[in-house]
């Protein structure tokens, strides 16, 4: 989810990078940006309401410690009006924050600058290819068909399970995955990152924070 920060500070080319999903971002932007700027204000009027407040909350005690009694309870009147407004202060601040996070979000992540402008799989472009692309007979048998012949995955299974998108691996399905998956760490290993086993399960702002939900929900 971007940040209020990166949408101030990079306003344009925020707005460049959306265009390039073809997403019309302009009006999302300006009214986080109008209601940033409401909720800055409405903070700045709360808290200058709650230090009032405390200001005469501080005055009340010096008149009652010198026995001023009725010159008090004059000016006690002022704190319920100034706790009335630090309510309703709150409330529009509260307001502008939620709308702002419903629409941040509606905004997709950011595409890095090296993703190619296109509407079509036939608008990428190659940046970088490793190895070779084996020449295979006309005949030869896509990856579905030979994962049920030599039965290394169960796609049925798995979309009873979880739902279409999550085989189940067996046999020399899952040792071949999981093999992939420790040549990959051993690799990235080898070239200075730092492995991370991280918790299976997140809370609420994890999923939202990376873009999971609310759509995942």
């Amino acid at each position: 989810m971007l940040t209020i920060k990166r949408i101030k500070e990079q306003t344009e080319d925020v707005l460049r990078l959306l265009q390039k999903k073809h997403f019309e971002a302009r009006q999302y932007i300006t009214e986080v940006l109008d209601l940033d700027e409401l909720r800055r204000r409405t903070q700045q009027e709360l808290d200058a309401s709650l230090a009032q407040q405390n200001a005469i909350a501080k005055e009340i005690g010096a008149l009652m410690k010198q026995g001023l009694k009725d010159q008090a309870e004059k000016i006690r009147a002022q704190v319920a009006d100034l706790k009335q407004l630090s309510r309703q202060l709150e409330e529009k601040k509260n307001e502008a924050e939620a709308r702002i996070r419903e629409i941040l979000l509606q905004i997709p992540n950011l595409p890095a600058e090296i993703v190619p402008e296109g509407a079509t799989a036939e608008d990428n472009v190659c940046v970088k290819m490793g190895g070779h692309n084996p020449e295979l007979p006309a005949d030869a048998a896509p990856h579905w068909e030979l994962a049920k012949t030599y039965d290394l995955i169960d796609f049925e299974l798995g979309v009873k399970i979880t739902g279409a998108g999550f085989p189940v691996y067996k046999g020399y399905g899952a040792r071949l995955q999981r093999a992939l998956i420790n040549f990959f760490l051993d690799n990235a290993r080898e070239a200075g990152f730092i492995e991370v086993q991280p918790p299976y399960v997140v809370n609420e702002d994890s999923g939202y924070g990376t873009g999971q939900l609310p759509d995942k929900e």
